[in-house]
């Protein structure tokens, strides 16, 4: 194997959207994966673009990716990385491929002044909770995530009458 980890570039965005579907399919949630090759290119490269990501190679091909963005810790007032998603190939697993995109995130956030990486796993998800337990991670057992989409969305992002 010759495993390269290097930052995403608008020529990786067809294989990030297929190992975005390959994530959605293994957390059973492939009916909720709306991603285009144009939406990421307007996230990452677009003049608003925000998301900076990963991927990781063994040779020419991709096995991994993550992405993340900046985000705030009010309370705490410290800035951080949003670790939106980290995925690796099943037969890439356990090699240590995850502890080492962890670490190059860690010091990308670092490089940019942040203290933190905030993130979510789905409960039923024990390979990464165990994953990120032991690497240090801190879970907040009373927190629940929530959001405004759709027609909800819609209706609140309507200017007032």
């Amino acid at each position: 194997m010759q495993i390269s980890i290097r930052k995403i570039t608008e020529r990786d965005l067809s294989d990030i959207v297929r190992l975005l579907r390959d994530f959605a399919e293994y957390e059973n949630l492939s009916e909720y994966c709306e991603v285009t090759e144009q939406r990421l290119r307007d996230a990452m490269f677009g003049d608003d673009g925000f998301v900076q990501g990963l991927i990781a190679h063994d040779g020419p091909t991709p096995v991994a990716y993550a992405l993340f963005y900046p985000n705030f810790s009010s309370f705490r007032g410290e800035r951080g990385l949003y670790l939106e998603d980290i995925y690796i190939d099943a037969e890439y697993r356990r090699l240590n491929l995850g502890e080492k995109m962890l670490r190059e995130i860690a010091r990308v956030a670092r490089s940019h002044g942040m203290l933190r990486i905030d993130f979510q796993v789905l409960e039923w998800n024990t390979p990464a909770v165990k994953f990120y337990l032991k690497h240090g991670a801190e879970h907040n057992k009373g927190e629940n995530h929530f959001k405004f989409v759709g027609e909800v969305f819609d209706r609140l992002s309507e200017p007032p009458a």
